[in-house]
Formats: structure tokens, sequence, C-alpha cells
């Protein structure tokens, strides 16, 4: 297959709806609408006709749109034919042009996913982060979320990117100028000031980072694991920040033999909240199955919930519990079933949880909670947001992903090389603009100036066929 095939796909989703979209791309489309409808057609405007096979009988009748290339999402010529969203009339109309097309020995085939914003990207209408930016506006799961990955898309987050790029390559032109002329080196770094603004880089590129970790935690989200003893309330808390019965509660200790996922929304920020078996001996085979998967679960968590019965915090299997967590993800203990103590055993435990220390690598904060009257779940909501890192009040204006944070983080780390060089008494200025070629080249896989093609094909491949 080639990049300059000519493509069709069904653009809207599956199953049945008020209207269908079928989209046709391909370096050069006027033939195959004059094939198709007998009729040339203007481009950008709205034609209301009907689209028939080959007999001359209508398949459907709705709106015909071309754009005509480069002026088109595309950057090829674009058409669109806007019916009713039944499948099989969907895919009637896909027929019909598949065989116009083989009457007319043109190659159309079946669109891969993401392909048509890949040509957009490889055609120079978008970049690689706007493209990618498609797919999450498309994926949002909060009204936040779609107006960053809307930002993002716009091109906000690529200005950034862009502009810092620019600054690192003018500073990059001067050293290797400066090259040319060793007996100048001497005095190259004060000359131009080049201390100064590869400081004042570092600091935009560090707040730039800041920003791309608030919107990778608002595209991302946090994979929080509820674990703890049979009976203690897990599900009960699943059901209480979810706001629904999602989950099955009674009184039987080892209820939840499964897994239990549900996604809720903390001021914007998606939280996948996996409700799991209790952690216990058990002879039960079905069980056991279930408290392993918990454990499997536990080791992919960002967030871990230890969630505690308050009547009897840190017992010996809880303690045990806490001993086999990984050291390496954020614990929060949370003690469940407030309303069961009286005023004076709740005060107590409460001045325990105030003292924080640490316990097996995690800090031992704890949350007091009653899941069954929603006590305590604002501190707790609170307090998984804490853990992500996440701030209102610096919230990215845009969504990142993690290699646009790595590149970042890898741009970074080669200015801070450049620094050093910089430094040194006899100033290797080759090693200084070499750091430099380095951070710009990461800036660039951003915004896709340099991408391999296999990194191509992992981000387009997770996007959806006519998109």
């Amino acid at each position: 297959m080639s990049n300059k095939d000519p493509i069709v796909a069904i653009a809207t989703a599956p199953g049945r709806g008020g209207i269908g979209v079928v989209r046709v791309s391909a370096p050069d489309l006027v033939a195959f609408i004059g094939r198709f409808f007998g009729r040339d057609l203007t481009a950008r405007h709205a034609h209301y006709l009907p689209f028939s096979d080959a007999n001359g009988q209508a398949i459907d009748e709705g709106i015909a749109l071309f754009f005509k290339g480069p002026h088109s999402y595309t950057g090829e010529d674009v058409l669109e034919l806007q019916g009713h969203g039944g499948p099989a009339v969907l895919k009637r109309i896909i027929d019909r042009c598949l065989e116009v097309a083989r009457e007319m020995q043109m190659g159309l085939r079946h669109a891969e996913p993401g392909e048509f914003t890949q040509r957009a990207f490889l055609n120079n209408r978008l970049d690689l982060a706007q493209a990618e930016a498609v797919a999450d506006l498309i994926d949002a799961s909060s009204e936040a979320a779609a107006r960053s990955a809307m930002e993002s898309l716009s091109g906000a987050f690529s200005g950034l990117v862009n502009a810092l790029a620019d600054r690192v390559i003018h500073l990059r032109m001067l050293v290797e100028a400066t090259l040319d002329f060793p007996e100048e080196e001497i005095e190259f770094l004060e000359k131009y000031q080049a201390r100064e603004e590869l400081q004042s880089i570092q600091d935009d590129l560090q707040h730039l980072i800041k920003q791309a970790k608030q919107g990778m935690i608002l595209r991302e989200g946090m994979h929080v694991v509820l674990a703890g003893q049979p009976n203690v309330g897990k599900s009960s808390l699943l059901n209480a920040l979810a706001g629904d019965d999602v989950a099955i509660v009674t009184p039987i200790a080892g209820t939840t033999r499964d897994k239990v996922i549900q996604q809720i929304h903390i001021q914007g920020v998606p939280i996948h909240i996996v409700d799991t078996a209790g952690l216990r001996e058990t002879d039960d085979t079905v069980e056991s199955i279930g408290i392993a998967r918990t454990w499997a679960e536990i080791e992919k968590a960002n967030v871990i919930v230890h969630l505690q019965d308050a009547r009897s915090p840190n017992d010996e299997l809880d303690a045990d519990i806490t001993r086999r967590l990984p050291a390496r993800t954020p614990v929060l203990k949370v003690f469940n079933k407030l309303d069961l103590l009286s005023e004076e055993e709740a005060a107590v435990l409460n001045r325990q949880l105030s003292e924080t220390t640490e316990e097996a690598g995690h800090e031992a904060t704890g949350i007091l909670v009653s899941a069954k009257k929603e006590t305590g779940l604002d501190a707790l909501r609170q307090k998984l947001l804490d853990i992500a890192g996440w701030n209102p009040s610096a919230e990215s204006p845009w969504l990142a992903r993690e290699r646009h944070l790595h590149a970042l983080n890898s741009a970074s780390e080669h200015l801070a090389m450049a620094e050093e060089h910089a430094s040194y008494d006899d100033r290797v200025l080759d090693l200084f603009a070499e750091e430099l070629r380095l951070a710009h080249d990461e800036l660039c896989k951003i915004t896709g100036q340099f991408s391999s093609d296999d990194l191509l094909g992992e981000i387009f491949s997770s996007f959806c066929i006519g998109k």
C-alpha cells in the first residue's frame, strides 16, 4: 500500500444513526466525481442530490461536499457523502465508490485506521502533535480534556515547542559560526551572552515540562486500585465515588471475586478505579484466582488505596498487606466505617493518623471515611489529585502524551550538558554545539519534523477508521 493510493471509509461511528458520512481522499477526484454523479461538483459547496447505483437507482439521498486539495483535511482532493446513518446504506455507498473506481482502474481501497489524519500530517496540514490531538479530542472523556485537546489541535502546544526549538537553533547557529574562528572561542560566551540565553531557554523549558505533566495527567488520568481485606468496604467506596451501584455489596466476606473497573472524574481528571477481591488466605479456588488478579492489578497501579476497617486499624493482616505492596507505588491508607466509631474513638484515630511516619517505604498518612454516609470523600478525592501532582491553578491549556514529556525531559538533559561544557575553562564549543543539536532534535520529535516510520505507524494505528 502507498500513501498516495485513493482511500475510502465510513467516517462516522459504527451502528445506526441519523447521519452517516463516507469519506474519499485521493490526489485527484474530479474524474471520479463526474463518473459517480454524472456531473461536476463545485468545490466547498453543499450539493443535495441522490447517491445512485450502477443502474441509476437511488441508494440514498444526501449532501455531497467536495474539497479541492490542498485546501482540505488531508491536503488531497476529498469527497464527503453525508447520508442516512444505516449500516446497510453506508455499505452500499462504499461498494458503489469501489465499483466506480474499478471501472476507472483507479485503485481505490479501504482506508487504514488513522490514514486520513496521517495524510494530513504527511501533506503538512497538521504537525504530529496536532494529529495526535485529533485522536485525543475524539477520546476525551471530560469537558476539560476536550477543551485542552482542542487547544492542542489549534497548535497551542506546537507553537510553544517550535518557539523553544527556534531559540535553541539560533544559539547553536552562533556557536557553530564561532567554531569557524577558533581565536574567537574565548570571547564567544560573553560576547553573545550565551550563558544567559541558555539559562533563559532552560527556565522556559522547565515551565513547559510542568505544563506537559498537567496535560498528561488530564489525558491519561490515574489507575487507582482499591486493596484490602475482605469486607472492609472496597465495593461500597467504589459505589460512593462513582455515584452509582456499579459493584455488588453484601455483608458476606469475599463477595467480590474479580476486578470491577469504573472511570470517574475529579476536577476533569479521569480516575480509573479498580475494585478488587479481598486479600486473605483462602482454600476457595475461585476466590484464590481473584486474589491473584488483585496482586496483578496492584503491580500495575499508579496509586494504591489500602482500605482498612477503622474499628481495627493496622491489625496483623493489614500490616502484612502493607509489607507486600510495591515500594515504588504511592499508597494511601483509607480507614472506612467511620460511622461505626464513637466521637471519642474517631478523635483518637485522627490523632494517630496526623503523625506521618514511614512504613515499608510508604507514607503512612491516612484518611477517615464512611462510604455508607459518604463522609470524608472530598478529602480522599483531593488527596488523589495531590498524589497525581494535579494543580488546578496551573491547568495545562493542552493535552500531552508520555512521548512528549520524554522528549522534553531529554531536551532538558542535553541543555544541562551544554551548560556544563560552557563552564569548562577551555570552553569546548564543539561539544556545546553538539548538545544544542541533540536538544533541538528532541524538541522536533514532538511536532514530527524528525520522526521514524515506526513511530508514525504506532501513533496512527491507534486512531479509528475514517479519521
